[in-house]
């Protein structure tokens, strides 16, 4: 889904110079017709790098059309979503958490994650979201479930996966939960998980993000070779 994504993206960005493109061929075409007409390098060269471009843009429309074909709906725009006055969030964090750590937490919250309305303004000047990720207790509304639901109504500072059983074995599993349910809320250009005895420099991060935004499909971080999810 990320990669249609980026592709989405991408496509529109070389569709908006496509009848300059068309229009550079055509010229091409019609002086090599004249037997006495040359064309100097630079713009074979440019034309060749057109051509160059069409190949790219067929190639991700038929991208497009297989994501499609697979039940792939955007719900956002490039530009547009419920975050940040309608501008694109720069990055959705996932610090992952548990039950039984909320010294952990509390230390996150004292060290870089603001609370209250800082971190709405760490979200609308920096166009960076974090929150804390939990699951549910395996028996849904014990005082694990009651304790997680008191701290986020004093930190509003959580998102809750609901459709997820805490549990060491299953921590894959709620990793790529927070990337589906992050991508379908959010509308960002990067989306990020840590843990929560990390600590992160805020205005870093977000600086070197900025360098990587316009380059699709970037991945940062260790990346598993071979098969990380099993269909069991």
């Amino acid at each position: 889904m990320f990669a249609s994504m980026a592709s989405f993206y991408v496509t529109g960005r070389l569709w908006e110079d496509a009848q300059t493109r068309v229009y550079l061929i055509n010229e091409l075409d019609r002086r090599t017709g004249q037997a006495h007409t040359s064309i100097s390098v630079d713009d074979t060269l440019k034309v060749v790098a057109c051509r160059h471009q069409h190949k790219r843009l067929a190639a991700l429309q038929m991208e497009l059309a297989h994501a499609n074909h697979q039940g792939y709906v955007g719900k956002y725009s490039s530009h547009t979503n419920g975050t940040r006055n309608g501008k694109r969030l720069l990055a959705v964090i996932g610090i992952m958490t548990g039950f039984g750590r909320k010294n952990y937490r509390d230390a996150v919250r004292k060290s870089w994650l603001p609370s209250g309305g800082t971190l709405k303004k760490l979200e609308q000047e920096k166009g960076i979201l974090a929150r804390f990720v939990i699951g549910r207790s395996a028996n849904k509304g014990d005082n694990y479930d009651r304790a997680i639901d008191d701290e986020n109504r004093k930190t509003n500072d959580f998102l809750i996966l609901e459709n997820h059983v805490e549990g060491s074995e299953e921590r894959p599993m709620k990793t790529k939960r927070f990337f589906g349910h992050a991508s379908d809320t959010f509308d960002a250009e990067f989306y990020a998980r840590i843990n929560d005895d990390i600590y992160i420099n805020v205005d870093a991060l977000g600086g070197m993000l900025s360098a990587h935004w316009d380059k699709p499909r970037v991945h940062i971080g260790c990346m598993k070779s071979g098969e990380v999810f099993s269909a069991s």
